[in-house]
């Protein structure tokens, strides 16, 4: 380990914080519509008319840290424009109606804190997902949660027929 992973390490950055983002450029809209799941019962549908279903999906970043989950319905596009973390293509999904929130449980690892009030759940809210294949080339919608320096990812990954 080189001298400035070590400092780094020891004044609790992560050494990989700034890495390139890996940009995906070759998605068609048809590789993103379908059906996607990830952890606890996360689903979302996004249909081809560019019409979106959300079931208990977590906010980004730092949004993440509020522990609610929203379920509802909204938009979605494929769009090359500059945002999230690379230069590639992102997938935007805006939840415009939503019909329940719910609230993560705590993480049993987490320090125990004074309870806090949390903020409540928003009505309407964006996420952009970054693309990225796995290694058997299948496409998978990610976002960063919690300190996005941590690389900490959210996966969401096509659901199995």
């Amino acid at each position: 380990m080189s001298a400035v992973a070590c400092l780094l390490a020891l004044v609790g950055c992560n050494p990989h914080m700034y890495d390139e983002v890996p940009a995906l450029r070759d998605a068609k809209r048809a590789d993103i519509a379908g059906s996607w799941h990830s952890v606890d019962h996360t689903e979302i549908t996004l249909r081809p008319d560019g019409e979106a279903v959300i079931h208990l999906l977590d906010g980004q970043e730092f949004d993440f840290d509020d522990r609610w989950r929203l379920s509802g319905t909204g938009t979605w596009e494929l769009t090359g424009k500059r945002m999230g973390w690379n230069d590639g293509q992102h997938v935007r999904v805006a939840l415009t109606s939503r019909t329940a929130s719910t609230t993560r449980a705590s993480d049993p690892t987490e320090p125990l804190t004074e309870q806090t009030e949390r903020p409540s759940a928003p009505q309407v809210y964006t996420w952009t997902f970054e693309l990225r294949r796995d290694n058997r080339e299948d496409l998978e919608l990610y976002f960063f949660f919690g300190d996005p320096d941590s690389r900490s990812t959210y996966v969401l990954q096509r659901k199995q027929p």
